[in-house]
C-alpha cells in the first residue's frame, strides 16, 4: 500500500518511534560523512539527506560531537554482543574459537565503508578535543573486553606484558583500516594464515621469552 498525500502534497509517512527516528538521521548522517567526511558533512547537509528540517535533527543529536558519539557506541555494542557470545565458550576452547573469527573480522576490517567511516572518526579527533575524549573512553572499555579474554586464555600472566599485547593486536586491527585503503587487493587467505599465527604466539608466549 502507498505512503498516504496529504493536503500539501507531501507524502505521510508512517509515525517512527524516537529510536527509529535516531537511527534514521544516523544513517543519513553515515551517508554525508563517507561522502564528504565529518568536516564536509554539515548539520543542514545531513537534515537534507534524511529529509528533515535541521530543527528537527538538533531534536535527536545536539551536535556533530553526538553522531559520532552514536557512531561510537553502535560500534562498541557490536563488540559487546560478541564477547557475550565467547562468555559461554569453554576457556579450553576460547583461542580456538577467537582464531575461527578472524576471517570474519577480516572482511569488516578490509570493507572500504567501514575503513573509511573509522579512519574518519579518528581524524576528528586527532582535531577536535572533544571527540578525543569519546573515541578515547571507548577505546579503555575495549581494551577491559579484551583483558577479560586474555585472562581466560593465558591466566596469571603478568598485568604489564597481558596489556602490551593487547595493545599490539589492537595496533594489527587498526592498521587494517590503512592498508584496506593503501592495499586493497591483498591476498586476505594468505593474510589469514599468518594472522592466525601471530595472534596464537601474542595469546600463548611466555612473559618473558
Amino acid at each position: 500500500m502507498s505512503n498516504p498525500v496529504t493536503e500539501s502534497g507531501a507524502i505521510s509517512r508512517p509515525r517512527q518511534s524516537r529510536e527509529e527516528r535516531q537511527q534514521h538521521i544516523l544513517s543519513a548522517a553515515l551517508r554525508c560523512v563517507r561522502r564528504s567526511g565529518f568536516h564536509g558533512a554539515s548539520m543542514s547537509n545531513i537534515a537534507a539527506e534524511a529529509k528533515m528540517s535541521v530543527g528537527v535533527i538538533y531534536r535527536y543529536f545536539a551536535n556533530k560531537e553526538a553522531i559520532v558519539e552514536a557512531i561510537v557506541a553502535s560500534d562498541l555494542a557490536e563488540m559487546r554482543a560478541m564477547f557475550a557470545e565467547w562468555e559461554s565458550v569453554p576457556d579450553d576452547a576460547l583461542l580456538d574459537t577467537l582464531l575461527g573469527t578472524l576471517e570474519r573480522a577480516i572482511e569488516h576490517k578490509y570493507t572500504l565503508d567501514n575503513a573509511g567511516l573509522a579512519l574518519e572518526v579518528l581524524a576528528e579527533a586527532a582535531r577536535n578535543p572533544r571527540v578525543a575524549a569519546i573515541v578515547e573512553r571507548a577505546d579503555a572499555q575495549e581494551r577491559d573486553l579484551g583483558r577479560s579474554l586474555c585472562r581466560r586464555i593465558s591466566p596469571g600472566r603478568d598485568q604489564v606484558q597481558q596489556d602490551a599485547r593487547g595493545e599490539i593486536i589492537s595496533m594489527i586491527f587498526d592498521g587494517m583500516m590503512i592498508r584496506a585503503i593503501s592495499n586493497p587487493q591483498t591476498d586476505r587467505q594468505a593474510l589469514l594464515a599468518a594472522l592466525r599465527q601471530v595472534m596464537t604466539v601474542l595469546f600463548t608466549l611466555p612473559d618473558h621469552a
